[in-house]
């Protein structure tokens, strides 16, 4: 995109509003927004498609996919991150915080041998200008295992890392109070014998007794001293949400019931739930629904967590069938409130002197297609 460039008859969705307006880009930067169209010749019609402010992605652990394309098939990491980015842009996702999980509950897994490959060639790709999206880091520590401290404190001193999240995924509390459905998604999601789970499930309550209390308290001391940002996850009770607000936590992921979510709202922590849970109606844990948060004023945040293309779908279905919401405050629950919560203060909308990242979709059907975005005014899809 030149320095300066104009684009006009697009239906602007600022933080407030939907106008059939002009938005004008100067040196990377939202120069101008404007109602009515531009007569001048170098305007870019619209053609009446919405323009949005590029995505704020703060929670998503899609790259692993892109590792791992099939089971014991290691894929060339800087590739991955490619493959990944391109992912996230075709979907208007203009930042990122890629997740990296600290703690692999997995018995049968190799998330830790992968988390240094992982921030390595996000940061190579990141550094040498190869990515479209800008990609940040968010550190996931979950705190029912041995190893969580030392890595975290290995991995906090990387420049991209701006997001840091502590979780405990031990049974018979927070995501998973009911052992069965426990039970259900790791036995099957690790495809454990009856013997072999029954020993899991042992081995994580004693590792949550052990180090959980004692590592959330490190990591969130950590994070206040280097000002990062701080989400607490699946917050299930008014004590969880209460221990959150103490540790000066600004983010309640994926709280797992009303009253976590309605406590954390009112304490000024930004409630994030999934987008996916949205698109398909409800949580895979069958903790509370993200629509019925919403319905009830207390959802702030959405995010795509495992599936880049939900954040926008999710949008326009909340804007289409909740009550309270329009399209502006759908958008915000993807852009501006995200971006607000991680620290970002010069991006998430369309205003005057914040970040051109700007994404151009047209309705269809109950969805929107992207059909053009930009980043700092630069074309990136």
């Amino acid at each position: 995109m030149p320095a300066e460039h104009i684009l006009t008859n697009a239906r602007v969705v600022t933080a407030t509003e939907v106008f059939l307006g002009t938005v004008a880009v100067r040196d990377g930067l939202i120069h101008d927004v404007s109602q009515g169209g531009s007569q001048l010749a170098q305007a870019q019609d619209m053609e009446g498609d919405y323009l949005l402010p590029g995505l704020v992605e703060l929670h998503t652990d899609n790259l692993e996919k892109y590792m791992n394309p099939r089971p014991g098939v290691d894929w060339p990491p800087e590739s991955a991150v490619l493959a990944h980015d391109a992912q996230l842009v075709a979907a208007g996702i203009t930042t990122v915080f890629d997740a990296l999980s600290i703690g692999d509950v997995n018995p049968k897994g190799d998330r830790l041998r992968q988390l240094p490959i992982m921030q390595q060639a996000i940061t190579h790709a990141e550094q040498r200008g190869h990515t479209r999206a800008e990609h940040r880091l968010h550190l996931r520590c979950e705190l029912s295992h041995e190893k969580t401290l030392d890595i975290f404190n290995e991995l906090v001193e990387s420049p991209l890392v701006q997001l840091v999240s502590v979780m405990d995924h031990s049974p018979g509390q927070r995501q998973f109070v009911r052992i069965e459905k426990y039970r259900e998604y790791y036995q099957g999601k690790y495809h454990l014998s009856d013997t072999e789970m029954e020993d899991f499930i042992e081995r994580q309550i004693e590792n949550s007794r052990r180090y959980s209390d004692r590592y959330r308290r490190s990591i969130a001391h950590e994070c206040r001293q280097r000002s990062l940002s701080l989400a607490s996850h699946d917050d299930a009770t008014l004590e969880h949400v209460q221990e959150s607000a103490g540790y000066g936590m600004s983010i309640a992921e994926f709280p797992t019931t009303v009253e976590a979510a309605a406590v954390s709202h009112r304490l000024g922590l930004s409630v994030l739930m999934g987008a996916p849970n949205i698109v398909r109606g409800g949580s895979h844990s069958g903790n509370v629904a993200a629509a019925e948060l919403a319905g009830k004023g207390v959802l702030d945040i959405l995010s795509s967590d495992y599936y880049p293309a939900s954040l926008l779908q999710a949008a326009r279905r909340l804007a289409d069938d909740t009550e309270g919401y329009d399209l502006p405050k759908a958008v915000r629950a993807i852009s501006l409130a995200p971006a607000r919560a991680a620290g970002l203060n010069d991006r998430g909308e369309l205003r005057h002197g914040l970040r051109a990242d700007m994404v151009r979709v047209r309705p269809h059907e109950r969805q929107f297609v992207v059909d053009r975005v930009w980043r700092g005014g630069q074309r990136v899809f």
